[in-house]
């Protein structure tokens, strides 16, 4: 097999479109493409060009002859795919875009949220003549997830922040960052100033378990964590209680699976990193040992993907313990990425011995009650038996009585929520802008709120990945362009100088690209002096003084 696609697979199909041979699957016209967990590379058709490598944005595609032990997986797991062998194309379809040079006027277009949603949708935006895209985030940095939710020891997943780095370098593009929407600037303020307003803000809100306690010291979510150790202004500095030897997790998807493999690893192999100065400090000085994930159904049903199981359980330095009492049992309607799964975890290793750090697969597991005198102490935690559904699925119930299980630190991770923006119409049921193919629409059943667009998580709720986002922005930056062509944008009453006035009013402090640039460099150059990819600012105060510092005074900031 000439060429394997590993973990860190962004799924934004580049490679696919960069493939001679259309060997690359699924594509993003095919059915399957917005529920793969990553592409797949057939093994027979592939041609070993090389072409793809040079496509992928995140070093996800390696030669067969260059995988490493723990990537050696991924080569069957690329296989089963495409076997049986399937018909394709000679060509992967390139999804057209809409041109609008015969419109003579400069499309301005303001983009809310600086994720991977917001950049991919500015990039197709600025791909045209004649186009200024506006990102305003509330935060002083970019990036959105990519910068605040992948793990640090995953750095081949953030290197997607050098496609980003490109779109910010297309004329005609700008940043205000630091600057919220919907609060001391009015979506119909931005609207004034541009023709279309894309709202692209992702969903940051975890769900709630509903259950007595949650509001204990010590409960606290996954992406509050997440968060904290990838140094996000909000929650750097959070007192993350690390003092018992055990953590629990509820949920067993990604980001649960990214918090324990932190929580367990050794802190010094985290140090070379960019993870944030407090949280490291944290971490050497940590008592966990065990980090449990809870499921509530079975091994068939968890939420985690492949890639990212077989990322855990192939850590050398981490022991993965199963604990599923339906045995590891393969259903026998079991799907490619079902088998995958339960073969992955029926593969995992014997523990290799005592006080080794370890992360423990709870399933068919609920959790009841968190209980404590003044802060969490024991989570009650209830077994479950799965039965089946009128749909075909599964359904967790109760089975015996709690049992308790000792821990100060429980997180949950069990979903997340959009929140609205201020002027913008949001559905509360779905937690979304309601939209048609991105098209705003004032309410479920509205027609199109002029100028307005959704994109990201935002306008479909918190499903895909990284890449998933450029397909979905294409679509609404498509439906964006088709209404500027017919002339269906109310045109801006207020200029773009006018527009950064407003800004530079009501914001004082908000930083502009220039601004960002400094501070992205000031952290490499700090995280280079200690040996470490980047040390990162974690204080609002030390992002502005670095977006405006000269060199040597970046250099000081961080101690």
């Amino acid at each position: 097999m000439p060429h394997v696609v590993t973990r860190s697979c962004c799924a934004d199909a580049s490679c696919t479109f960069a493939c001679p041979v259309n060997c690359i699957h699924p594509t993003p016209d095919e059915p399957d493409f917005g529920t793969a967990e990553m592409l797949y590379i057939d093994p027979v058709s592939c041609v070993d060009c090389g072409a793809c490598v040079r496509a992928c944005p995140v070093g996800a595609i390696v030669p067969h002859t260059k995988l490493g032990e723990h990537e050696l997986p991924f080569l069957e797991i690329n296989a089963a795919f495409h076997n049986p062998p399937r018909s394709y194309p000679p060509q992967a379809p390139v999804p057209a875009v809409v041109d609008i040079r015969s419109r003579a006027e400069t499309l301005r277009v303001a983009v809310v949220g600086a994720g991977p949603a917001a950049m991919y949708a500015a990039d197709e935006l600025l791909k045209q003549a004649d186009v200024e895209v506006s990102v305003l985030d509330r935060l002083p940095t970019p990036y959105g997830l990519v910068r605040a939710g992948v793990a640090p020891d995953h750095p081949d997943t953030r290197s997607v922040t050098r496609v980003f780095g490109q779109v910010e370098a297309q004329r005609g593009f700008s940043y205000h960052l630091g600057v919220e929407v919907g609060s001391d600037l009015g979506i119909d303020e931005v609207l004034a100033h541009h023709h279309a307003v894309i709202v692209a803000t992702g969903a940051s809100r975890d769900r709630s378990l509903g259950i007595p306690g949650e509001d204990l010291p010590g409960s606290e979510t996954a992406t509050d964590v997440v968060a904290w150790y990838n140094g996000h202004p909000d929650h750097a500095h959070r007192d993350i209680d690390l003092s018992a030897d055990r953590a629990v997790v509820v949920g067993n998807g990604n980001v649960a699976l990214d918090v324990a493999r932190i929580l367990a690893t050794d802190p010094e192999r985290l140090a070379g990193t960019d993870i944030a100065d407090p949280a490291l400090d944290r971490l050497r000085a940590s008592r966990v040992r065990e980090v449990v994930v809870l499921g509530r159904r079975g091994p068939a049903q968890a939420a985690f993907t492949v890639p990212e199981l077989v990322s855990l359980v192939s850590r050398d330095d981490i022991d993965v313990v199963v604990d599923d009492p339906g045995g590891l049992a393969m259903p026998d309607d079991a799907d490619l990425v079902t088998r995958q799964k339960i073969e992955a975890l029926r593969a995992v290793p014997a523990p290799r011995g005592e006080g080794r750090r370890r992360v423990v697969l709870r399933f068919c597991a609920s959790p009841v009650a968190l209980e404590g005198d003044g802060r969490v102490e024991r989570l009650q935690v209830v077994r479950n038996r799965l039965e089946p559904t009128p749909d075909g699925g599964v359904r967790a119930v109760a089975d015996g009585e709690p049992e308790p299980l000792e821990t100060s630190l429980v997180l949950r991770s069990v979903g997340y929520r959009s929140i609205p923006v201020a002027g913008v119409p949001f559905d509360e049921q779905r937690a979304v802008v309601p939209n048609l193919e991105g098209r705003v629409l004032d309410g479920p059943d509205g027609g199109h709120v002029r100028g307005l667009y959704a994109a990201g998580w935002i306008k479909r709720g918190p499903s895909g990945f990284i890449g998933t986002n450029k397909s979905c922005s294409l679509e609404t930056v498509n439906h964006l362009l088709e209404d500027f062509l017919g002339g269906r944008l109310p045109a801006p009453t207020g200029s773009a100088r006018a527009f950064d006035r407003l800004v530079t009013e009501r914001f004082p402090d908000a930083i502009d690209l220039a601004g960002w640039r400094r501070i992205e460099r000031a952290e490499r150059e700090n995280g280079a002096a200690a040996g470490r990819v980047a040390r990162r600012f974690t204080d609002r105060a030390d992002l502005r003084v670095a977006a405006a510092a000269p060199r040597r005074q970046r250099r000081s900031l961080i101690r």
